[in-house]
């Protein structure tokens, strides 16, 4: 087993490995990526090379790669805010451990392993600089799977989708996890086979004794709704709520 920090406080134990070379430091699943090194967290590898598929929207666009029969999403990690203002994309160095990148990755796998909605993790790659640090995340893509905030503008949202939706929270949510940036476009769903729901993005997130945090999820999402859909977001927050509450009620009766 290889022990890294997941989160502040605590540590983690999983089957990942670590290697370093010169400043870059990598953390990755060597059954999912034996080979892998820290030109694999640079977009122009894999643009050179005709694997990018696509990618999604957000503050630093995620890259949507094929390699070897797998499908893996890449993610630099970029500031916002004021302080972006001064570096986008750099970190003050604390220890790999520390770093965002390794944090994240270590926490998505423990999360993965005990088999919560989340997808797997295959990497993490650190690059120093002295006192600061650039950072990317590389995870299993989801394949068929759409963000909530594309669809929940449609007067047709399948009623299943927000249930699961809830539903997958929950369950994070009972492992203790608080997730600080909730919001449509951090969980992703699938109809096909069956309707189904996964929370994604665990930047900064962290494991936690229930109390309050919960309920600041929940508000912050019913604002990302209210951004996405404002006719129609206290239904959808009302659909997800309701898978929400009858995951909470199924977990009661097993115990």
């Amino acid at each position: 087993m290889q022990r890294c920090a997941g989160w502040a406080g605590r540590g983690c134990f999983m089957r990942m490995a670590t290697s370093r070379k010169a400043n870059a430091h990598i953390l990755y699943d060597p059954e999912s990526a034996p080979q892998m090194n820290a030109d694999w967290f640079r977009s122009e590898y894999w643009r050179y090379r005709d694997a990018v598929t696509g990618e999604a929207p957000g503050r630093g666009a995620s890259l949507f790669i094929a390699h070897a029969g797998q499908n893996w999403v890449l993610r630099h990690y970029r500031r916002g805010g004021l302080i972006a203002h001064l570096s986008r994309q750099r970190y003050f160095w604390q220890g790999v451990e520390r770093s965002r990148p390794f944090r994240e990755c270590c926490l998505t796998a423990t999360l993965h392993d005990a088999q919560l909605p989340v997808p797997r993790p295959i990497g993490a790659c650190v690059w120093r600089f002295g006192g600061l640090y650039e950072g990317a995340l590389m995870t299993e893509r989801l394949i068929g799977t759409q963000a909530l905030a594309s669809v929940i503008d449609a007067p047709d949202v399948n009623p299943a989708l927000l249930e699961v939706t809830g539903r997958a929270i929950r369950r994070c949510h009972a492992a203790g996890l608080d997730h600080v940036d909730l919001n449509a476009r951090n969980l992703l769903i699938s109809e096909s086979p069956e309707p189904q729901a996964w929370v994604i993005d665990l930047d900064r997130c962290r494991l936690r004794a229930q109390g309050r945090w919960q309920q600041r999820n929940l508000d912050r999402l019913q604002r990302s709704l209210q951004r996405f859909a404002p006719e129609r977001a206290d239904s959808l927050m009302a659909g997800i709520l309701e898978g929400y509450h009858a995951e909470f009620s199924t977990a009661t009766q097993q115990v």
